[in-house]
C-alpha cells in the first residue's frame, strides 16, 4: 500500500494522527500500545468530529501531564529499549534524528544533548511514534507528499518570538519543494516537518495510484482562507512492480576522459542506481559523451550537484522515469573453487535464474589460477545441480 500526504494546509503531528485515525487506526489501540510498548504514561488521546470550511475531519488532541522535557539521547534510548516493532523503531528514530540534526546546527551544540523543548514532551513523542505505529498498522510501504505551504508572521516558543517558518522547520525542509502564502499562522510545525520529510520518498503532484481510502485530520485553527486539514490518500500503484525514478543527464564535449571513471564512482557513492556514458555527436560535429544517471528522488539533488561540481558541464536535464525490476535475493553457491556469491532472480514466469557476482568469481579464479569463465560456468552448473537435488 502507498500513501499520499496532501498537505495543502500544512502538516502537524495532531493533523497526521487525525488523518490516520480516519483511515482505520484505532486510537484506543494506539494509546494502549504506546503505554505497553514504549512505556509512556500520563497522557490521553481524544478525538472528535469537526468541520473545517465544510469538510468533516477528525481532530485528535494529546492530553499530557507536565512531564520531563527530554533531550535527543533520552528519547533515542527510550525508543531503542522499547518493545516497538523494528519498522516502528526505525521510522520513529528517523524523525527524531532529523530533528536533532537540525536543532544541533541551529544552536551549535552536540547532537546527543539537543534539548527539544516544545517537541521533547509527551505530546510530541505521541505524535511521532504514534504516526510510525499508524503507518505500520495500515501496512503503508511507501509515502509520497505534496509541496508544503508556508504560513507567514511569527510564532512564540521557548526561545522567544521567531519568524514563520520556525528555524527548525526551515532546516528540515531543505531540498523539499515549498510555496508561500499570506495566511498569518504556522502551517508546517517542526513536528509535522520531521514526520513528512522522514517518511516521504518524493514530493510533487498526486502519484499514479488506485485510490482506496481518504482520511482528513483537522488542525486546531479554523482558517477562513482554506480548510485547515491534512488529507492522506491511500491506495495501490497501477503497476505495483514499477519504481518511480529520476534520470539526470548532460552532454559533455570538453572534459579529460580520465575523469569519467572517478565521477562515476562518486555518483554511485551519492546513491545513483546506474551511470551511463553514451558516445554522441554534438553541434559542429564534435564527438562528446551523454552522461546519464538513474537515481531516486531522495538523492537527485546530490547527483546534480556532483555532476555540476566534478565535470565541465554547465547544466543538467532531469525527468521522471519508471523502472520495473524482478524480485531478487543474494545466495551463495558452493563450487570446486570455493563459495561464490550470486544473485538469484525470479523470472516473470515464476522460475528462477542465477547470476554469479563478478568480483566473487574473479577472486576465486585468481586464487585457484583458473580462467574466470571456468569459475562462472561452474557456479551456474552447481546452482542447477543444487536445485535439482532439493526438488528430489
Amino acid at each position: 500500500m502507498i500513501a499520499y500526504f496532501d498537505c495543502f494546509s500544512g502538516i502537524s503531528g495532531d493533523m497526521t494522527l487525525g488523518a490516520l485515525a480516519e483511515l482505520g487506526v484505532p486510537l484506543d489501540w494506539l494509546a494502549q500500545n504506546l503505554k505497553d510498548q514504549l512505556g509512556l504514561d500520563d497522557f490521553r488521546l481524544t478525538a472528535r468530529r469537526v468541520k473545517r470550511c465544510g469538510i468533516s475531519a477528525t481532530s485528535v488532541s494529546v492530553g499530557a501531564e507536565n512531564g520531563p522535557e527530554r533531550d535527543y539521547q533520552a528519547i533515542s534510548q527510550m525508543i531503542a529499549q522499547s518493545r516497538l516493532s523494528e519498522p516502528v523503531r526505525r521510522m520513529s528514530m528517523a524523525m527524531f534524528d532529523r530533528l536533532a540534526e537540525a536543532e544541533a546546527k541551529i544552536h551549535e551544540c552536540e547532537k546527543a544533548r539537543v534539548h527539544f523543548h516544545e517537541v521533547g514532551g509527551v505530546d510530541a513523542i505521541v505524535d511521532m511514534v504514534g504516526t510510525a505505529m499508524g503507518i505500520d498498522y495500515l501496512g503503508i510501504e511507501k509515502v509520497f507528499a505534496s509541496p508544503l505551504p508556508l504560513g507567514s508572521g511569527s510564532v512564540t516558543c521557548s526561545h522567544g518570538t521567531l519568524p514563520v517558518p520556525a528555524p527548525a522547520t526551515a532546516a528540515l525542509l531543505k531540498g523539499v519543494p515549498v510555496y508561500g502564502s499570506q495566511i498569518p499562522f504556522e502551517l508546517v510545525t517542526p513536528t509535522g516537518a520531521a514526520i513528512v520529510t522522514s517518511l516521504a520518498r518524493e514530493f510533487g503532484p498526486v502519484c499514479d495510484m488506485v485510490v482506496e481510502k481518504t482520511g482528513y485530520g483537522a488542525g486546531s485553527r479554523d482558517l477562513e482562507a482554506r480548510a485547515n486539514v491534512l488529507r492522506i490518500i491511500t491506495g495501490s500503484r497501477p503497476d505495483a512492480g514499477a519504481d518511480a525514478m529520476v534520470m539526470v543527464e548532460t552532454c559533455i564535449d570538453d572534459m579529460n576522459p580520465e575523469i569519467y571513471a572517478y565521477v562515476s564512482d562518486r555518483l554511485f557513492a551519492d546513491g545513483a542506481r546506474d551511470v551511463y556514458m553514451v558516445p554522441v555527436y554534438m553541434k559542429k560535429g564534435r564527438p562528446g559523451v551523454l552522461l546519464q544517471v538513474l537515481c531516486d528522488n531522495a538523492c537527485q539533488q546530490d547527483v546534480m550537484s556532483r555532476i555540476l561540481s566534478e565535470t565541465s558541464a554547465i547544466g543538467v536535464r532531469y525527468y521522471p522515469v519508471r523502472r520495473r525490476v524482478l524480485e531478487r535475493r543474494a545466495v551463495a553457491v558452493s563450487t570446486p573453487y570455493g563459495e561464490i556469491a550470486a544473485k538469484q532472480v525470479k523470472t516473470p514466469e515464476g522460475g528462477w535464474r542465477v547470476a554469479p557476482e563478478y568480483e566473487s568469481c574473479r577472486r576465486a579464479a585468481e586464487a585457484c589460477n583458473v580462467a574466470l569463465r571456468t569459475v562462472y560456468e561452474s557456479a551456474l552448473a552447481c546452482f542447477v545441480h543444487d536445485r535439482s537435488q532439493k526438488r528430489q
